[in-house]
């Protein structure tokens, strides 16, 4: 029997999961469907319990309802504890398990696809949503010497901080606010954009020095050229988008899901091909 998959948000339309994980099963030859479910926010858990119940195996969360499925979780993964939202679900007939897979597909992305070993590198992270949450936990894990928090509102980066404070151990986790950082002198080796800002056409402002020699600039956003990207090629350094981070975070539901670990690289390079025209 084909084993069922799903994705579930509000809006939908736009998901490449599908694509991704159907390219996942031709690689390792699953036996599986996946598809997109378009869902309002009241109807949430009767849509997942009904997916479930009529045989799905999995599914994958995305926008707006991470946070909302964990209440609907019988066990939570410790990086679910952590970040306070899930975006995969195990799914059996007396159990769903949530695991958060995205900040593992942050750092896959930026160690093995880009090659950018996180070890001893000094992060600076934008923004201090859900995504942010999704993410200081690998980063920590990583190795970083230290991650400073910055958000619009820095009583929300102060909370992101509170946190993860007792998981940094020796490393350096802080906060600064927008004005602080204008006026630091402050470079650093990472600078990470989790803002949904550049959905809009706006940015954080940074100051010009605030790429160590040899930086890299990381937008989440995919599919498209932000202002903070444009900013840091301005400066001269090394800028990816999320693309790479999508499909790594799609590997590891993938592999909770099926035990195989797929080969993202030939499913990021198809998909850029497909934005390229």
């Amino acid at each position: 029997m084909t084993d069922r998959y799903a994705v579930i948000g509000h809006p939908i339309a736009h998901s490449k999961s599908p694509q991704i994980h159907a390219a996942f099963a031709a690689q390792t030859g699953q036996d599986l469907v996946y598809e997109a479910i378009l869902c309002e926010p009241e109807a949430l858990k009767s849509r997942i319990l009904e997916f479930r119940d009529q045989g799905g195996r999995g599914m994958n969360i995305t926008l707006p309802f991470k946070q909302e499925v964990m209440g609907l979780a019988t066990e939570q993964s410790p990086a679910v504890r952590l970040a306070g939202a899930a975006n995969t679900l195990i799914f059996s007939k007396t159990q769903i398990i949530a695991h958060n897979t995205d900040g593992l597909g942050l750092v896959r992305d930026l160690e093995v696809n880009l090659q950018f070993p996180l070890a001893g590198k000094s992060v600076l992270l934008l923004g201090a949503g859900g995504a942010s949450y999704g993410v200081v936990g690998p980063l920590l894990a990583a190795a970083v010497s230290a991650l400073v928090v910055v958000n619009r509102t820095q009583d929300k980066a102060r909370g992101l901080v509170d946190s993860f404070s007792h998981f940094s151990g020796s490393i350096a986790l802080s906060t600064l606010s927008h004005g602080d950082l204008m006026e630091s002198s402050r470079r650093f080796d990472v600078v990470i954009n989790a803002t949904s800002a550049g959905l809009s056409g706006q940015m954080l402002a940074l100051p010009k020095n605030i790429f160590s020699p040899g930086a890299l600039a990381y937008d989440m956003v995919y599919g498209r050229e932000t202002i903070f990207m444009a900013f840091a090629r301005a400066q001269a350094v090394q800028v990816a988008d999320g693309l790479g981070m999508l499909v790594e975070q799609a590997a590891e539901a993938f592999y909770l899901w099926r035990g195989l670990r797929p080969q993202s690289g030939p499913v990021i390079n198809e998909l850029r091909r497909q934005e390229a025209g």
